[in-house]
């Protein structure tokens, strides 16, 4: 116990050395990382933003979707299907009863 006390005091006595020595040092100086923003000439007869388009948000409806899977006279008539086709399922053989 006698250890750890003599240990924590002194922590605390070269700590206060090194802020007492800090402080008694050159005045601390901070540099600036940016420059200031200064206004642009002339920025007061430009728009602050160019004005929103003028879009409705909504799908456009002259285009009408496409399905994955063209149905079997679209596949005959030479549409190709957008997706490839799906992999065969793995079927295990039946659980044996014991």
């Amino acid at each position: 116990m006698l250890l750890a006390s003599m240990l924590i005091a002194a922590g605390l006595a070269i700590s206060a050395l090194a802020i007492t020595v800090l402080s008694t040092s050159v005045p601390i100086q901070v540099a600036q990382a940016t420059q200031p923003t200064q206004s642009t000439p002339g920025a007061e007869t430009k728009p602050s933003a160019p004005s929103e388009p003028a879009t409705t948000g909504q799908r456009p409806s002259d285009i009408p979707p496409q399905p994955a899977r063209p149905d079997e006279d679209a596949q005959k008539a030479g549409a190709q299907p957008a997706l490839p086709p799906a992999p065969a399922e793995k079927v295990a053989p039946p659980i044996r009863e014991r």
